[in-house]
């Protein structure tokens, strides 16, 4: 039995949550520009692939979690129209961002809500499906996220997870592992100026675990069943884990947002911002 985090441990990822989220802010503009030139475009694919997968039931809701400057949530309404996406990420900036692309039509089924992924404002079994791209080795610990995904997803639905696979196995002779440690970083210092932010994100994908363990981490988080295909020789993972049971047709398909025991306001952004009294989802500039 997996024991609770101490509080000190428990401080230390909110601090490690408060940073990443600075960074992310940090680069916010610059974020699409990067993530297409850095992986030649390959990146737009990747989440097609991830939208196509997560099979919401017509008409239903689906939590795009880490939702960035929303390629997700845009993929999955492109290809299931009359869904409602809860667009949810803990960096303000990147929705702001994102909200311009926005242009109404089913665009007005996307709800960017700034919050956390160990926390989500959300009801039990509110979600016909999850997805994250990208974001859920930025979230510690990981394991608070899945459980949390899976509390929110309706019996038989699914959590797919795109992600970059473990660093730590060299690819192509060990050019990709190069490119990661050396190109990588000094790439995103010239175009944005703060070659930290792709330091982190080079240490991060080194650091990620392959992909049985992360099957093992979903099943021991609950669900039913894991798989996950390789694209790229294993660069980039997807992973699909599925709650167990059988989705309810007359269940209900409102993507509401939960307000007891938080702190719910709206900016003059139009985001929602939901975040619980012990953490207002201030950065550590801000404190």
């Amino acid at each position: 039995m997996q024991r609770p985090p101490s509080t000190e441990q428990s401080q230390r990822d909110q601090l490690h949550g408060r940073q990443v989220a600075a960074m992310f802010g940090r680069i916010a503009r610059w974020y699409d520009f990067l993530n297409h030139t850095l992986s030649l475009g390959l990146d737009i694919y990747w989440r097609w692939r991830l939208a196509r997968v997560a099979l919401p039931e017509p008409g239903g809701a689906v939590l795009d979690l880490a939702a960035g400057t929303l390629d997700v949530s845009l993929a999955l309404i492109r290809q299931y129209p009359d869904i409602r996406v809860a667009a949810v990420d803990y960096t303000l900036p990147m929705l702001v961002r994102g909200k311009h692309k926005l242009t109404g039509g089913p665009d007005k089924r996307i709800l960017p809500v700034q919050g956390d992924g160990r926390k989500l404002p959300l009801a039990d079994e509110s979600m016909d499906a999850a997805t994250i791209a990208f974001g859920i080795r930025n979230i510690r610990p990981r394991m608070a996220a899945h459980r949390e995904v899976l509390r929110c997803l309706k019996p038989g639905g699914r959590f797919c997870i795109l992600e970059f696979g473990t660093g730590r196995r060299k690819v192509w002779g060990g050019l990709y592992n190069f490119y990661l440690e050396s190109v990588l970083p000094a790439l995103g210092r010239l175009v944005s100026g703060d070659r930290a932010a792709y330091r982190y994100l080079a240490e991060t994908i080194r650091e990620f675990p392959d992909e049985r363990q992360l099957s093992r981490e979903l099943m021991d988080a609950g669900y039913a069943r894991v798989f996950h295909v390789a694209m790229l020789s294993g660069i980039v993972y997807l992973h699909v884990a599925e709650k167990a049971g059988q989705l309810c047709a007359d269940a209900d398909k409102e993507a509401g947002v939960k307000t007891q025991a938080r702190a719910v306001s709206a900016g003059r952004d139009g985001i929602l911002r939901c975040f619980t009294p012990q953490d207002p989802g201030k950065g550590p500039d801000e404190e």
